[in-house]
């Protein structure tokens, strides 16, 4: 390679900052092609280690990319249920002001139906009758319309306390829902600039260079599914899918080939969460979002009794997650760049496994 492009590109990686990964495995089964060893490249093409330190650096661009997509996909579904609320909250300030309005009009109505008795309160035209028999049923009256007055005077006021309390969570409401828009373009910002860097870096590739690096990333993939199984963790997985699980499976393996797209839900593109809370919602089961609310939402099973359906959340930071599929093998939306595919349900570092339909 020539000293202007690996100039290039070693000023690419240095750039490239250091956070988490997501490697994406083309195959998962079959061992890789070996990479051609140093010495039998070509003078004008990157070497081995180098093609090596590109890709732990773009692992750790598409693994930021990931995190912020959770942090982005977190924030619009809280914007969007914070909408929800201001809509309820709205229907409500509403309702409350036609009572209010119905209220007032009913007061207004007894002070018209005082002025025309002269202005005189029930009890002093009491006091100045003559009949007996119309003083004891004035009594009952004055006491019914005592009643009446109090209840609504206190109807009045309960109607204008809830306005003030709707208006208040209202104004709540909006508060958090700027906050989140804010911290959905600040996510959106950080993917688009992760994922710029990583095209940026593997742009200074040739063509052969790029494929010599996804055979890396497939060989990287195969050693850690070799040693998941190497455990011997397939002698112990004999669970059977339920049938929303064989539905969630279905649907999650129909969509293999589509390509993956930060944010997406489908039905043409998803992102790693945005197909299996898909796939599940299809098998009838509405689950968080996000990758990272559904490691700590849903039920957690041990690897040893997972099976067809259940959820396989990957690094520390719950950043990127699959839906196992049987035979040591689940199927996700590896990355940006990459389409939905099976892969070895090891060849990533496992956080845990959850499970959808737990009840």
């Amino acid at each position: 390679m020539g000293t202007g492009k690996r100039s290039l590109i070693a000023a690419a990686v240095t750039v490239v900052c250091a956070v988490t990964v997501l490697a994406a495995p083309r195959t998962a089964f079959a061992a890789p092609a070996p990479t051609p060893s140093p010495s039998s490249a070509s003078s004008t093409t990157v070497s081995t280690e180098e093609l090596e330190t590109v890709r732990k650096k773009l692992d750790k661009l598409y693994r930021a990319a990931s995190s912020a997509t959770d942090a982005y996909n977190a924030a619009e579904e809280k914007a969007e249920q914070q909408s929800a609320e201001i809509v309820a909250l709205a229907k409500k300030i509403a309702k409350g002001k036609e009572k209010l309005r119905e209220l007032k009009k009913r007061a207004g109505a007894a002070a018209a139906a005082q002025y025309r008795t002269g202005g005189l309160p029930p009890e002093a035209q009491l006091m100045l009758s003559d009949d007996p028999d119309e003083f004891l049923d004035g009594t009952g009256r004055v006491r019914q319309g005592e009643r009446a007055t109090r209840h609504l005077i206190e109807e009045m006021t309960r109607t204008q306390q809830d306005l003030e309390l709707y208006a208040k969570d209202a104004s709540a409401q909006w508060a958090k829902l700027e906050a989140n828009r804010k911290a959905k373009a600040a996510a959106q910002k950080k993917i688009e600039k992760q994922i710029a860097a990583a095209e940026k870096l593997e742009s200074q590739l040739e063509k052969e260079e790029r494929e010599r690096l996804a055979e890396l990333e497939e060989q990287a993939a195969y050693k850690a599914q070799t040693t998941w199984l190497s455990s011997g963790i397939l002698d112990e997985l004999h669970g059977t899918a339920t049938q929303q699980g064989k539905k969630a499976v279905e649907f999650a393996t129909a969509q293999i080939g589509k390509p993956y797209e930060w944010g997406a839900e489908g039905p043409k593109t998803y992102d790693c969460s945005g197909l299996t809370s898909q796939a599940w919602a299809t098998a009838g089961s509405v689950i968080p979002r996000t990758s990272q609310q559904q490691w700590k939402q849903l039920k957690h099973i041990d690897i040893e009794d997972m099976r067809p359906g259940d959820l396989i959340v990957y690094f520390d930071d719950a950043s990127h997650v699959g839906m196992y599929v049987g035979d040591g093998a689940m199927v996700h939306a590896p990355r940006p760049g990459r389409a939905i595919t099976i892969a070895g349900a090891g060849s990533m570092p496992i956080l845990g496994v959850v499970r959808p339909d737990a009840g």
